[in-house]
């Protein structure tokens, strides 16, 4: 009796794990399809052509966002001619400066606070 409830279940369980395994292997397809057809950037690039906006590169895999007007506050990055190691090591020593100033200035807060 022990023995065959242990197989109802563990037939339960593989068979539940598969319907399982289809539902979300065919949402993965539809979510797939909507990209590799076109349908994403197709969209994005007739709703861009119909409010006017120029340069958008839409109808490919690589669609880009186009900003009517640019974008406030935007900058170009000024790479200042350094290789990629260069700037990201440019960048992780800016975040250690940041990380060190806030430490440092949590400390003096602390020590304001208890004199």
């Amino acid at each position: 009796m022990i023995e065959w409830e242990w197989s109802m279940r563990m037939i339960f369980g593989v068979v539940s794990l598969l319907v399982v395994l289809a539902i979300v292997g065919s949402l993965a397809k539809k979510q797939l399809q909507a990209f590799t057809d076109g349908g994403v950037a197709t969209r994005m690039g007739t709703a861009a052509s119909a409010a006017g906006v120029e340069g958008f590169s839409g109808g490919d895999r690589g669609a880009g966002y186009a900003v009517p007007g640019g974008v406030p506050g935007a900058v170009a990055a000024d790479t200042g001619g350094l290789t990629v190691p260069q700037q990201a090591q440019n960048i992780q020593q800016q975040f250690k400066d940041n990380a060190a100033r806030a430490v440092q200035q949590g400390a003096d807060r602390n020590a304001r606070a208890n004199p």
